[in-house]
C-alpha cells in the first residue's frame, strides 16, 4: 500500500527511518470526498495532506530544516489502520483529513520510494507558517515540492 508520511529531514537521516505515526493514503474516505478525481488526483491529494502534517513535525523539532518533507513508501497492508474517528488521535486537524491513517511499525529504508521536500527557498515560509502567519501558509500551498528518488536521498539540499 502506498502511503504518505509526513516527516523532518533530521529523521531522514536517522538509522532508523521513521517510527510508527500518522500517515495519509488513497483510502475509501478520500474516494468518497473526491468522488470525481482519478489515482493519480488521489494520491496527490493524500500527498499534500501529508505535506500539511510535516509542518507540524517540523515545529515539534526545533533542530531540523525548516523545509516540509513528504516520504513516500509502499508498505504492507497489515502495518496501515484506518483512523477511527471517535479517537482521540482524530480530534487532531490533521487526522480529520479524509485520507488519514495509522502506520503502526517501523518504516524500512526498503519500502521508501522517494520523497518529496521543499525547495530551500520555502525555508522563510515555512518559518513564517510556523509562527501563524496565513499568507505564508497559502504561499506554501501554491509551492511544489521537488521529488527525489530514494538513491538521491543524500544529495537532498538543506
Amino acid at each position: 500500500m502506498r502511503i504518505y508520511l509526513p516527516a523532518t529531514l533530521d529523521e531522514l537521516d536517522s538509522l532508523t527511518l521513521l517510527a510508527p505515526r500518522r500517515a495519509h493514503a488513497v483510502t475509501p474516505a478520500l474516494r468518497a470526498a473526491l468522488p470525481d478525481e482519478d489515482e493519480e488526483g488521489l494520491e496527490f491529494a493524500a500527498q499534500l495532506a501529508a505535506a500539511d502534517e510535516s509542518l507540524l513535525r517540523v515545529a515539534g523539532a526545533p533542530s531540523a530544516p525548516t523545509l516540509r518533507l513528504v516520504v513516500s513508501a509502499d508498505v504492507p497492508e497489515a502495518l496501515v489502520d484506518a483512523v477511527d474517528e471517535d479517537t482521540d488521535e482524530a480530534q487532531d486537524e490533521a487526522l480529520s483529513a479524509p485520507s488519514a491513517v495509522a502506520l503502526r511499525g517501523d518504516l524500512e529504508r526498503r519500502w521508501v520510494v522517494c520523497v518529496h521536500v521543499d525547495e530551500p527557498a520555502a525555508s522563510a515560509d515555512v518559518q513564517a507558517a510556523l509562527e501563524g502567519d496565513e499568507e505564508a501558509v497559502e504561499r506554501l500551498a501554491e509551492r511544489d515540492l521537488l521529488w527525489y528518488d530514494v538513491s538521491e536521498l543524500a544529495a537532498i539540499p538543506r
